[in-house]
């Protein structure tokens, strides 16, 4: 669902990509949901937006996961929503990622990893995020990063960016990745400036942006807004605010 309003003769537009919309595959062990057009899922309309290519919600059995395969020439962001995943890189990064860590790899000139739920009686419930990199064979590399819930409740924290501002871990793109929880009326604003784009990914419970309503795993693509308004509508509500060039 597209929505274009006109602002002093300039259209502002958000584009809505609902849930039970996306592309879906159940492999038993796998359960992921595609935001755009990702292995079999494809959907001309839905190729990535901006430097944004690639996000998947992805749910992973207890003890199960994703044997050794390799990428190149992409910025991969993971984000686990609850449970545990453990990361295994040929960059020689070790680590199991939990909720509130953000982990950043650079496939640059090619890497190859592993994602493995370490849990005997949980699933991981985690995002995985694609972005194209600011140019190709870089020098491939890892780095992971744990913010407090408490950085993130009532405001705006930036978590991932191309300068590695404030502690984020450092992307490879002109991009700035910001995380939120927020309770019921909480409002955050966040200014977009000129010919910049923003994307916001809902995790858990809802928002209302601009006066548009987001529930849970919608996302919403933005332009040529100067002021994003965003109030939650339940306790609790968590979701990622990306700024794109």
């Amino acid at each position: 669902m597209t929505i274009e309003r006109e602002q002093g003769g300039i259209f502002t537009m958000i584009k809505i990509r609902r849930a039970d919309e996306r592309g879906h595959a159940n492999y038993g062990w796998l359960d992921t949901y595609h935001t755009f057009s990702f292995n079999t899922y494809y959907d001309e309309r839905f190729m990535g937006f901006r430097s944004l290519r690639v996000i998947n919600e992805d749910r992973v059995l207890a003890g199960q996961g994703f044997g050794t395969h390799g990428h190149r020439d992409m910025e991969i962001i993971s984000y686990v929503v609850s449970g545990a995943l453990a990361h295994k890189d040929s960059t020689g990064g070790e680590e199991i990622l939990r909720p509130h860590e953000v982990q950043r790899m650079t496939a640059g000139t090619g890497i190859r990893h592993s994602e493995f739920n370490p849990l005997e009686n949980e699933d991981v419930h985690f995002l995985q995020i694609w972005i194209l990199p600011e140019k190709e064979n870089l020098t491939p590399g890892y780095e992971q990063t744990y913010f407090s819930p408490e950085s993130k409740k009532g405001k705006l924290k930036l978590v991932a960016s191309q300068a590695g501002t404030d502690g984020s871990v450092k992307i490879n793109q002109d991009v700035a990745l910001y995380a939120s929880i927020l309770d019921k009326t909480e409002e955050v604003l966040y200014e977009l400036a000129e010919n910049r784009h923003s994307w916001i990914q809902v995790i858990k419970g809802s928002l209302e942006i601009n006066g548009e309503f987001l529930n849970a795993s919608d996302g919403a693509a933005i332009s040529n807004e100067s002021l994003l308004k965003i109030k939650a509508l339940e306790d609790e509500t968590e979701f990622l605010l990306f700024d794109l060039n």
